[in-house]
């Protein structure tokens, strides 16, 4: 058992929330018990995570989606009250980080889902540098956009949406997880021959078509599945506490 402050510095040095201009509050957002034995890790601060957290004994929750979240009304009422109600309960620790999860070069969201894709980053884009770009790693090639497309859907176990462009080999592969497909622009202007994201809008099946880059949308929660239990594991076992990956399951 350690102290519930030391788990959040241990958080906060790893991934620096003071860099990032974030949509809600990073680190402690509900507070628990003051010692910490055993955190359980998710993608989002649902009830169902929440429950089977609480089954699996946990101390702290360590998530991607929080609670918390600017333009919110500030009321606790419906499944708000359900899902704090559960946590002051049970004296558990909700700890939440967005951006920087996302962010992190080797155990965040995106560099995470690049290892999953078989992907190699060179370098970053977009409004804080969040978006990758780079190449598959020797071994993988793809020769058109659909053949990326069957790749990721087999990687991620799920149907990709794939708006096809000009029919080329696909050489610069730039990816940004979650409902990143607003910097589908930029992914362009680095110069990309395909774009992956969780989420497409209507804009950006026209981009594709109009700029001869191929857009994958491979969904949210399974574009982010992979940060939180990576941060959380290296937390865990630098300060020798238990650590478990809870996935709910997630269509979207």
């Amino acid at each position: 058992m350690i102290d519930r402050t030391e788990l959040l510095q241990a958080f906060d040095t790893l991934l620096q929330p003071e860099r990032f201009r974030d949509y809600g509050p990073n680190g402690l957002q509900v507070e628990g018990r003051a010692t910490v034995g055993k955190i359980v890790s998710g993608v989002t601060a649902s009830r169902a995570l929440i429950e089977a957290a609480i089954t699996a004994q946990a101390d702290a929750i360590f998530v991607h989606h929080g609670l918390f979240w600017r333009g919110q009304d500030g009321t606790i009422t419906g499944w708000m009250k359900q899902r704090l109600a559960l946590l002051l309960a049970h004296d558990i620790n909700l700890v939440a980080y967005h951006l920087p999860l996302d962010a992190h070069p080797e155990l965040g969201n995106n560099a995470q889902l690049g290892l999953k894709l078989g992907l190699q980053a060179q370098s970053r884009f977009g409004e804080q540098e969040l978006g990758f770009l780079g190449e598959p790693q020797t071994g993988l090639a793809f020769a058109t956009a659909q053949a990326l497309c069957v790749h990721v859907a087999a990687r991620l176990g799920r149907s990709v949406t794939l708006v096809e462009a000009a029919p080329r080999a696909i050489r610069k592969i730039a990816w940004c997880s979650g409902g990143a497909q607003g910097y589908f622009e930029a992914a362009i202007a680095a110069g990309a021959d395909a774009f992956i994201t969780g989420e497409i809008s209507e804009p950006q099946a026209h981009y594709a078509r109009e700029c001869g880059v191929a857009f994958l949308a491979c969904g949210h929660h399974a574009s982010e599945r992979y940060g939180a239990p990576a941060v959380a594991a290296q937390v865990a076992a630098q300060l020798g506490l238990a650590h478990e990956f809870i996935d709910i399951e997630n269509p979207a």
